[in-house]
This record gives structure tokens, sequence and C-alpha cells, in this order.
């Protein structure tokens, strides 16, 4: 089998030569890291691929930007929607954070559903 893995004998088996690419310093937030929990249990299989072909922390990366990304996207949009501006802030500061909070709960609400526990596409 021809699959770029080398092995070393170790008693009477032979175990891959596997390592973790140290190349890239990864920075993996929230999203990111639920996402992997999320993958680990539930899609075991494409879990092990990407760790054997060493993709697994590029893959949770692009999950942790995209999920980070689309939370800012739709926080700046529901704001917009609603009407929330700087001047709300300056003149009633409390309504302003409630609001805010309540807007990005809602924006990770949607962003856990969409992108961080979303099934893997085959």
């Amino acid at each position: 089998m021809n699959n770029k893995i080398t092995y070393t004998k170790v008693g009477d088996y032979y175990l891959p030569d596997l390592t973790v690419p140290t190349d890239k310093k990864y920075n993996i937030g929230k999203y990111g890291r639920l996402h992997g929990r999320f993958i680990k249990e539930s899609r075991s299989c494409f879990y092990t691929a990407k760790m054997i072909d060493g993709t697994w922390l590029d893959y949770l990366a692009d999950v942790d930007k995209a999920a980070k990304s689309e939370v800012e996207r739709l926080v700046k949009n529901f704001a917009d929607n609603l009407s929330i501006s700087e001047e709300l802030k300056a003149t009633d500061q409390m309504q302003w954070v409630g609001l805010m909070n309540c807007i990005k709960a809602q924006a990770e609400e949607i962003v856990m559903k969409n992108i961080v526990y979303r099934g893997v596409e085959k």
C-alpha cells in the first residue's frame, strides 16, 4: 500500500511514524474547540483521517475563523436592523449593553447550529 506513511517495527508490530506539523502556530478559539469535540464524538473516522494526514489543526483553524467572522457579520447586521447606534450607547449605556448581549447570543446560536455543530459533508 502506497499511502506516504512510513512505519517503524517495534517488537512484532509496525507502528506509523506520525508527527504533528510544527511549522505553524495555531490559535484555535472557542468555536474551533467546540467543533473539534463534536467531530471527535460524532465523526470519528473523519477525525482520524484528518489526524493521519496532518490537516486536523488547519481544519479547526478554518472552522474557528469562519465562525468568528460569521458572528461578527451577524451582530453587525442585527444591530443595523434594530438601529442600535453609538448614540444609544452614549445616552443609555445599560440598554445598549443589554441589546448587544441579546444580539450576540442570537448570532452565536445561529453559528453553533450552522457551523460548529453541523456534520461534515462526505
